[in-house]
């Protein structure tokens, strides 16, 4: 709405733009949440709320003779949601923004905990060329380092709020009906081809910012791919 202006969805008249609190107080719209907070938040806070606002979709469905939720697009961050999914049975996909190679990393902390890499011993773990321990056992990754991961796993506490929010995620993603990536099979088909065979079934749709360059300000057919 503020980039397009307010006539930005004129035209789609089955659209609706609905909102649930993230249990933070308001903050500045123009920058980005604290990570750590609203990580603590939307696990803490945010199902209830999911919930309630599925439920009353399906109300209102009743009432005006639209269609009922089908279906679920979530953030792969927002995996709260997918209890909300299973409970009133519909599928779930989860959309992840960045590459594919960011997920398939992402999805090796628990293997890092597991081997004994991660969290690290102290702190001079960040300086004393630890980081440039080779990692050769990521699926369809090749010349990899710990210094290359994530930072997330680069703390000295096991407890760490982050780490752990990353463990939890990750954990739950195979619950989804589908997962989407902003990508394309030429730029990381060897890690797609690896990720295809660890998880749900696996969608392509990138990358994004040129699909929606086809079109024009006042075209609001559906994007083609």
């Amino acid at each position: 709405m503020r980039s397009r202006g307010p006539s930005s969805l004129d035209g789609l008249p089955s659209f609706r733009f609905r909102t649930i609190p993230d249990g933070l107080p308001p903050s500045n719209g123009d920058v980005t949440q604290d990570i750590l907070s609203l990580c603590q938040s939307t696990q803490k806070c945010c199902l209830p709320h999911f919930q309630d606002l599925i439920e009353r979709l399906n109300e209102e469905s009743v009432m005006s003779g639209s269609p009922p939720v089908s279906c679920v697009v979530s953030d792969s961050s927002m995996t709260f949601t997918l209890d909300t999914a299973e409970a009133v049975s519909v599928p779930e996909v989860l959309f992840w923004p960045m590459s594919v190679c960011a997920f398939m990393a992402y999805a090796q902390f628990r293997s890092l905990i597991d081997k004994g890499l991660a969290p690290l011993k102290d702190a001079s773990y960040l300086t004393n060329g630890y980081l440039d321990t080779v990692i050769d056992w990521i699926p369809g990754m090749r010349n990899i380092h710990l210094r290359d991961l994530p930072s997330f796993f680069q703390t000295t506490d096991p407890d760490d709020l982050i780490l752990n929010f990353c463990l939890v995620k990750f954990a739950r993603v195979k619950r989804a009906f589908a997962l989407v990536f902003n990508t394309f099979e030429g730029l990381e088909h060897e890690v797609l081809d690896a990720l295809k065979a660890m998880f749900p079934p696996v969608y392509t749709i990138g990358p994004l910012h040129l699909l929606v360059e086809q079109l024009s300000d006042d075209d609001t057919r559906p994007i083609k791919s």
